[in-house]
């Protein structure tokens, strides 16, 4: 069965894919207009200790954004961690294609590629931390 994207979900997958995976699966340049050219920035990154306590800044990380309009009036953005120009104008191309038409197409193609490699990575770095498990067990004496 396909999987189905929300916008959410595609936009969370197309900034954490590896670039080159990216080009891999797709590597077209369709007519579009730059609202914002991918422009390198930082933001703040936040943490809470034991996930649920007071948030706290743990530090900046280098972001890339971009935003585009295609000639049929959809709107593309796309914010990717580092400094890769190419990986964020990608990004959005995608995010304002998979808008269009040729979303259901383009899910196929490039998004079920993306979450079936990233689903791997996970399983695989799952398997590495479960080698390392260390099951403790008590013995019962017999006295009280």
């Amino acid at each position: 069965m396909a999987q189905a994207f929300d916008r959410k979900g595609w936009m969370g997958l197309l900034a954490r894919a590896r670039p080159e995976a990216l080009a891999a699966l797709w590597d077209e340049s369709p007519a579009h207009e730059l609202l914002r050219a991918p422009e390198i920035g930082a933001v703040m990154v936040q943490g809470r200790q034991g996930g649920t306590g007071a948030p706290f800044n743990l530090g900046e990380m280098t972001v890339t954004r971009c935003s585009l309009r295609l000639p049929t009036g959809e709107v593309g953005h796309a914010a990717v961690q580092g400094r890769d120009r190419a990986h964020a104008r990608r990004a959005a191309l995608l995010d304002a294609l998979l808008q269009g038409p040729r979303g259901p197409a383009l899910q196929q193609a490039v998004l079920a590629p993306l979450a079936a490699a990233r689903a791997a990575a996970a399983d695989a770095r799952a398997a590495r931390a479960a080698a390392t498990r260390v099951e403790f067990f008590t013995l019962v004496r017999g006295e009280d």
